[in-house]
């Protein structure tokens, strides 16, 4: 199997290539490789690449993710969120092969306190949700074989990510504010990619499990407690903190007003994965402990 990688250095796109690899051949693009065009704002090099490698599965793992500045550049965040995706499935299409594409929990209103289902009707409330959505429609119209995952509060060892920057806060703060109507489940990169290694593989062997999924970690939490579950891991672990135990404050989303609006409710119900692929997912507090315990060591390290 060859497999067409694309955003190889993004948070998913590193460890795809690793839960990839056992799969086939892969070929990882970003948008600074030269000899094959894995830029996506540039569609007809993008199409060329793939008519030019002729892959069995094509792995979309970039994007525009920078949420509020799309709200400033609609045009290029449409490129990439959407006009890309579309490409890309057609070229698959023709191919014959399976294109998978990650979406997002923003893809939806955040009305509610119920998980949204795959079947349930779209809202999205900024230009980063209706780029992201219309990128799925236009996948799903291709005629290609694909997965598209919509997953939220994405994470990672490699690269910047909240636990990060409220451990660099509570080391330098006695008290912290944080946003607490805003209900999700962190997600691990790692286990994105574990998860879509296993979904390929099925669906090459049974093409029926085509389709939408909704694809994060068990239970919920909000902003709030996900930072006090950090800090309080990090203590633990004896880290110095200036943020005592009942320092972390909690704060409505009007306290931080962004460019860009965020939904309230991105609990996403993954019944459908687990039943389609046997999977039973891990609690969302499993994967951040992991996550934490490679980064303190480098946290807890002497500043040369």
């Amino acid at each position: 199997m060859h497999i067409l990688l694309l955003g190889k250095n993004g948070q998913l796109g590193w460890e795809l290539q690793r839960a990839l690899s056992p799969l086939g051949r892969v070929t990882a693009l970003d948008r600074h490789s030269t000899e094959h065009c894995g830029d996506l704002s540039r569609l007809d090099e993008l199409a060329a690449t793939v008519r030019t490698l002729c892959p069995d599965v094509i792995v979309n793992a970039a994007a525009h993710t920078a949420v509020d500045r799309a709200e400033s550049e609609p045009e290029l965040a449409r490129t990439l969120n959407a006009l890309a995706p579309g490409v890309l499935a057609r070229e698959a299409a023709q191919l014959g092969a399976t294109l998978v594409h990650y979406s997002t929990d923003y893809v939806f209103d955040g009305s509610g306190e119920a998980p949204w289902q795959e079947g349930d009707a779209t809202g999205p409330l900024s230009v980063y949700g209706r780029t992201k959505l219309e990128g799925e429609q236009l996948v799903q119209q291709s005629g290609a074989r694909h997965l598209i995952f919509r997953t939220s509060w994405v994470y990672a060892a490699r690269g910047g990510n909240f636990a990060k920057t409220m451990l660099r806060l509570a080391a330098e703060r006695e008290r912290l504010t944080v946003i607490d109507d805003q209900f999700g489940a962190p997600t691990g990169a790692d286990l994105l990619a574990d998860l879509s290694a296993h979904a390929i593989r099925a669906v090459q062997q049974r093409p029926e499990l085509s389709g939408l999924y909704h694809a994060v970690a068990a239970g919920q939490t909000t902003w709030h407690d996900y930072a006090r579950y950090v800090i309080d891991h990090a203590r633990r672990a004896g880290v110095p903190l200036k943020t005592p135990a009942d320092g972390i404050a909690p704060v409505p989303t009007s306290a931080f007003p962004t460019p860009a609006r965020r939904p309230g409710n991105s609990r996403l119900s993954t019944a459908k994965l687990q039943a389609a692929f046997e999977l039973v997912l891990p609690d969302w507090q499993q994967g951040v402990a992991r996550m934490l315990d490679e980064i303190l060591p480098a946290t807890q390290a002497p500043k040369g």
